[in-house]
């Protein structure tokens, strides 16, 4: 699995952010898409969505990352975009 690590800064605005999107399978059989997102360097919320595929889940990761790329996040370099 690879994640897909966000991040959006604007040093004028006081902005940090950062979003991450990871696949992960579960216990059950499914496949739940963990989404974790806060100001860079602090803890950050959580929110996992469960899908009964893994391809259902991997097209929701891609589909959130694009939308988040047009409110102006940009991929890292450490993680697969």
């Amino acid at each position: 699995m690879s994640a897909v690590y966000l991040t959006r800064t604007d040093a004028n605005r006081n902005m940090a952010r950062f979003y991450r999107l990871d696949v992960q399978p579960d216990l059950f059989g499914q496949w739940s898409l963990v989404r974790e997102w806060g100001r860079i360097g602090s803890g950050g919320q959580v929110r996992v969505t469960p899908y009964p595929s893994e391809s259902r889940a991997l097209a929701a990761q891609e589909a959130l990352a694009i939308q988040k790329e047009r409110r102006g996040y940009h991929c890292t370099t450490t993680v697969v975009c």
